[in-house]
């Protein structure tokens, strides 16, 4: 499959230039189709011909095992959930804290990556260190003093701020020669970019596919080192957590299972499948490419002194100046142009393999015909 098959087959943008992945990516028909399916299935035969939660159970199962092959890890190590959100809270709370012990984060984590910790400092006592950045940069000499002590490091493998990527290898591994845990939010990852999550060496990755994927909503996914999974000690616990649901006493599954919990729609995942095929149907080399070259575009074609993060490639997201952000999304979104403002007091866009020329064309004359 070609970028241009892809978009042929992405309802969404019909008549509508859709630069806003970085939000959430528009999934292709066969995506929906294969979610619907999936439930329909589930609703409509399962219950009657066979036990529908061993048919879900099932459908998960094979969702654990095309995720480890994605991330080039064990099935063991992959753990289901629905959001990015949701797999760091599942970290966050099975972690044994005790009051003093010390998180560090970026200043330009997702609301993902920073209200867990404040909820900790709330209920266990936990305190967080902020590292700052500079133009979605981590300073190291901050990092390095912030994490002599940490318990956990939170940092994000590409910022949504920037759309810079850190160097996540280099902050896992200082973070371990002082002792702490690393947990990745690698959400705009996935899709646009390999996610080698063993070579990273971080305990956990969490991420979601309705981003660069262009998978449904609803389907999310946690990497756990096996190692750090026996450590985890879950708050929540179910019949997908434990061995044995039905005996006297209840053991966890060992690996990245037991942070699952209980009955949820199969159809998500089943959605999930589905995009990575077509990820890896279009293949990252071309949408990187694809990407790059529309990244440039765009870039070529923006003032120097508004461009905030990278003039090379590093991802698809290009976040720039404006006096009124909230405005210009507004009235670029009255001519059929969606990009998305920032809490940083910017825009951004976000250019996926399914975007053209003509789109950036569309985006760079809509700008100027609102700010003129």
């Amino acid at each position: 499959m070609d970028p241009d098959a892809l978009r042929a087959d992405i309802p969404a943008l019909d008549g509508v230039t859709y630069l806003n992945t970085g939000a959430s990516g528009p999934s292709p028909r066969r995506v929906v189709d294969a979610e619907r399916a999936a439930i329909e299935r589930h609703e409509y035969e399962a219950h009657a011909t066979e036990n529908p939660y061993a048919s879900a159970a099932a459908l998960f199962d094979d969702a654990r095992e095309r995720l480890a092959a994605f991330l080039d890890t064990e099935p063991a190590s992959v753990a289901l959930t629905q959001s990015t959100t949701d797999g760091v809270n599942r970290i966050a709370t099975a972690l044994d804290w005790e009051a003093g012990d010390v998180v560090v984060r970026t200043d330009v984590e997702h609301a993902a990556g920073v209200l867990p910790w404040r909820r900790l400092r709330d209920a266990r006592g936990v305190t967080t260190r902020v590292v700052p950045t500079t133009e979605g940069r981590i300073d190291r000499d901050a990092y390095s003093e912030a994490v002599a002590d940490a318990r956990l490091v939170c940092l994000s493998a590409l910022t949504w701020t920037h759309g810079t990527r850190l160097p996540v290898s280099d902050l896992v591994a200082e973070a371990h020669d002082a002792g702490a845990e690393v947990l990745v939010d690698a959400v705009q990852v996935p899709g646009q970019a390999p996610m080698p999550v063993e070579s990273w060496g971080a305990e956990y990755v969490a991420a979601a596919g309705h981003k660069w994927l262009c998978g449904p909503w609803g389907a999310g996914f946690l990497y756990v080192d096996p190692d750090a999974a026996e450590r985890l000690d879950p708050l929540h616990v179910g019949y997908r957590s434990v061995r044995d649901p039905e005996g006297a006493e209840y053991e966890f599954h060992a690996g990245a299972r037991r942070l699952e919990v209980g009955t949820v729609s199969p159809g998500p995942h089943a959605g999930l499948i589905e995009a990575l095929d077509v990820v890896e149907a279009v293949g990252l080399d071309a949408i990187r490419s694809r990407i790059e070259a529309l990244t440039d575009r765009f870039k070529d074609g923006l003032a120097d002194d508004r461009l905030v993060g990278p003039r090379e490639y590093e991802s698809g997201l290009v976040a720039f100046e404006s006096d009124r952000p909230e405005a210009l999304v507004e009235r670029l979104r009255e001519r059929d142009v969606v990009v998305r403002a920032l809490p940083t007091g910017t825009v951004r866009a976000s250019f996926h393999a399914f975007n053209t020329a003509d789109d950036v064309n569309q985006l760079l004359e809509a700008m100027a015909a609102v700010e003129d």
